[in-house]
């Protein structure tokens, strides 16, 4: 797939997930076939301002390539501004415009999924990017605002004459935020309404959902979101499928916890052993959404302050496991 002049090895991408898809989770993914990869959202108003936190954000792996920076925020000029920086900082190959995001936080500031209320501000952000920076820019939107204001194709429409190279839908109503079922059918009208690339988001937990979604919608990649939390073989196993029609089995969970452990030793090096200890309690307890009788282990993770605490735990639960495969 070519996004602009950046080619794009396989069909299946890591979405952007605030406060999720730190550089040690997207290491971790790439390393399982994501073949691209996308940085949280950042403002671009706290880069034009210099925010010291910002940048962090966007720090790339020495071989995260290609990978796309997600700003958002809803002032052209600013958005301009913010562009040009976030690539100089970051070094990516994309600059994506988040126009989707349901969060109240952002919405109610005019950003995100609240840009959909008002294409001609939106067509106006997405020209001011695409003139700012000298690498392509994708955009990143939803169904609509609501049920009532559906204008995913007119949206899409209206990217792709603003500059966008490529666009990915959510198939969800920012009102919906992540509730109900992904319509992929809208996904399927915006990818014949364009000739950019489409990818399709919403909805792939399994492998079998990437293959079904690929082949509802037409589009040219999948977006994968929620589905690959705690779950970086979701992207190896669909490859494979796609390309074999064979689904690969998860590896053996003592692997799986194993991986659990390396992601956050790796942000634990990023970001201190503390900010990494705290986003573990959750990280962790994704790669047992798989597992029962683990209830206790996920009470102790929640807890996590040490990297020793987490050796521990992780020993002492593929112990557990195993002994009960084998009863």
């Amino acid at each position: 797939m070519q996004i602009g002049n950046i080619t794009i090895n396989g069909k299946l991408a890591l979405a952007p997930m605030a406060g999720v898809t730190d550089l040690a989770f997207r290491h971790i993914c790439r390393e399982h076939g994501a073949a691209l990869t996308v940085t949280e959202m950042v403002s671009a108003k706290a880069l034009c301002y210099k925010d010291k936190k910002t940048p962090r954000l966007l720090e790339l792996g020495a071989d995260e390539h290609p990978a796309a920076a997600q700003i958002f925020g809803h002032e052209p000029d600013t958005m301009a501004e913010g562009a040009k920086l976030a690539l100089e900082k970051s070094g990516c190959d994309i600059i994506d415009i988040n126009m989707g995001c349901p969060a109240p936080k952002i919405v109610n500031n005019g950003d995100g999924s609240a840009l959909m209320k008002d294409p001609e501000l939106a067509s106006k952000v997405i020209a001011a990017v695409v003139n700012a920076v000298d690498v392509p820019v994708t955009v990143k939107f939803r169904k609509g605002w609501d049920e009532k204001s559906v204008n995913c194709v007119e949206f899409a429409k209206m990217a792709e004459q603003s500059g966008a190279a490529a666009i990915t839908l959510h198939g969800r109503t920012r009102s919906q935020q992540y509730s109900g079922t992904a319509d992929w059918d809208v996904i399927r009208e915006v990818k014949q309404a364009v000739c950019i690339p489409v990818f399709a988001n919403g909805d792939v937990a399994e492998p079998e959902d990437a293959v079904r979604i690929l082949a509802h919608t037409g589009a040219d990649g999948v977006m994968i979101g929620r589905g690959s939390l705690g779950d970086p073989w979701l992207f190896e196993r669909a490859n494979a499928l796609l390309e074999t029609g064979i689904c690969p089995a998860l590896p053996p969970f003592a692997e799986r916890i194993d991986t659990a452990v390396r992601q956050i030793e790796l942000a634990a090096e990023q970001k201190g052993e503390h900010i990494a200890m705290l986003e573990a309690r959750r990280h962790v307890n994704c790669y047992l959404k798989r597992e029962s009788g683990v209830k206790t282990f996920k009470n102790r993770i929640c807890a996590l302050t040490k990297l020793s605490d987490l050796y521990e735990i992780a020993d002492e639960l593929k112990a557990f496991v195993s002994a009960k495969e084998n009863i």
